[in-house]
């Protein structure tokens, strides 16, 4: 169990989203969607209190994040980056950036750099296929990545 305790400005904000949807359990994907844009994650003393907010069991807004690839538990950098692996861009070479992002940053998929800059993860489609390999930065789209653009950008978000 976590001792994490949300600040009051944070828990006065997920009443709000919870009252907003009449403490509907059925409204929980809406209700946490919003949550989430709060922080940018869901950490756990967040889901409880949504789930005592609710009147359901933890475990059921736990299974609902952990099922959906939307949701994360973990705090993403300042500049997320997810790299696209469906088919279009792993035929066109992001195996490879991928690779060349982990080396440079200096972490695996799925963790943060020590700075919380950088966060780096994989995703199945972007729905830019004829720009493939695709990678997305935040809300901007990098297509036609190569290998040897990664530090280029990566230098002129810092």
């Amino acid at each position: 169990m976590s001792d994490t305790r949300l600040p009051c400005d944070i828990a006065d904000k997920i009443n709000e989203i919870c009252q907003k949807h009449g403490d509907n359990p059925r409204e929980l994907i809406n209700i946490l969607h919003e949550a989430q844009h709060i922080l940018g994650y869901l950490p756990e003393e967040m889901q409880r209190m949504i789930a005592g907010r609710l009147g359901i069991p933890a475990s059921k807004v736990y299974g609902v994040v952990t099922f959906y690839a939307f949701f994360t538990m973990t705090a993403k950098g300042k500049y997320p980056i997810s790299v696209c692996m469906g088919t279009a861009c792993y035929v066109r070479g992001s195996e490879k950036l991928l690779e060349e992002f982990k080396r440079v940053l200096g972490i695996n998929v799925g963790e943060t750099t020590p700075d919380g800059k950088f966060s780096l993860d994989c995703l199945r489609c972007v729905g830019a296929c004829g720009l493939a390999p695709v990678v997305m930065i935040g809300d901007k789209v990098y297509g036609r990545m190569q290998p040897i653009d990664v530090k280029h950008i990566l230098d002129s978000l810092e």
